[in-house]
């Protein structure tokens, strides 16, 4: 029993899922690049008929493959679809690094890169600058995906059935606290963000510490993630700092294959 208190999501395993992650990772340090069942269960220490049950789902989903005349079994291509995807993500970062090192040095301000992941928005590059007074933050930090400025940022370049789905959500952080949502306000800052490309916070959630966000777009025109400058500004350099990571972000998305005129400028008078 989790202890008093405590979240049962992340002091508890799932005994399945652990075993059949246990045998993918078996499989991937063999030698051999086929196994048999009994070879597979006596590796990884588990029963045959369970090995059995969690190698047939494995194959259903492309992760494991079977050969239908030597019973014996092999990593699935399904396994390069997510490969792929941390490949891709990796890319980005380092694609990313040139547009944070330009937002960093004309800003002086800590400039960041946020993938979106799930309910997150995970930070997978950054720029600090030399300053004395500097805003530091960790590769792999993550957020919920509603907070903030960059949750406003996000929000207002989601297409409708997106933007419904996301506040659907039970909990959503777009000014801090749930409670403190306002739904005429969230609108009135999503127009505001959708005119200028940018969102921003000006110390409301954090005192003395300032975030700008604007949205990165794939070829798909999707929202993938958003460039961040983040440090100790106030209201007067808004509009400087927005153009400056408005104009890095454009260029990240162009070379990623995105069209302006389906993301940024969509919103926009007269497009």
């Amino acid at each position: 029993m989790p202890k008093k208190g405590s979240s049962p999501e992340y002091t508890q395993t799932v005994p399945a899922v652990d075993q059949a992650l246990r045998i993918l990772f078996f499989m991937a340090k063999s030698p051999h690049p086929k196994l048999s069942l009994t070879e597979i269960c006596k590796g990884v220490g588990i029963h045959k008929s369970k090995g059995y049950s969690i190698l047939n789902t494995l194959i259903k989903y492309g992760l494991v493959s079977k050969d239908t005349e030597d019973k014996q079994y092999t990593l699935g291509l399904g396994l390069l679809s997510l490969s792929r995807k941390v490949i891709e993500d990796l890319d980005l970062r380092k694609l990313s690094l040139p547009y944070l090192e330009k937002i960093a040095a004309i800003t002086k301000k800590t400039a960041i890169f946020g993938i979106i992941f799930g309910e997150n928005l995970v930070v997978v590059a950054k720029k600090e600058t030399e300053n004395p007074i500097n805003v530091t933050i960790r590769l792999g930090s993550n957020f919920h995906v509603t907070y903030g400025a960059h949750g406003r940022a996000i929000a207002a370049f989601l297409g409708e059935k997106e933007l419904n789905s996301l506040l659907k959500r039970k909990k959503i952080y777009f000014f801090g606290s749930p409670s403190n949502f306002d739904k005429k306000r969230f609108e009135d800052e999503l127009q505001k963000c959708r005119l200028k490309g940018y969102a921003c916070d000006i110390g409301e959630l954090y005192p003395g510490i300032s975030a700008i966000a604007v949205p990165v777009f794939s070829s798909k025109m999707s929202v993938i993630g958003v460039f961040i400058v983040l440090g100790a500004y106030g209201e007067d350099k808004v509009e400087e700092y927005g153009k400056v990571l408005l104009e890095c972000a454009k260029e990240f998305s162009l070379s990623l294959g995105a069209d302006p005129k389906l993301t940024y400028d969509k919103y926009k008078k007269g497009d």
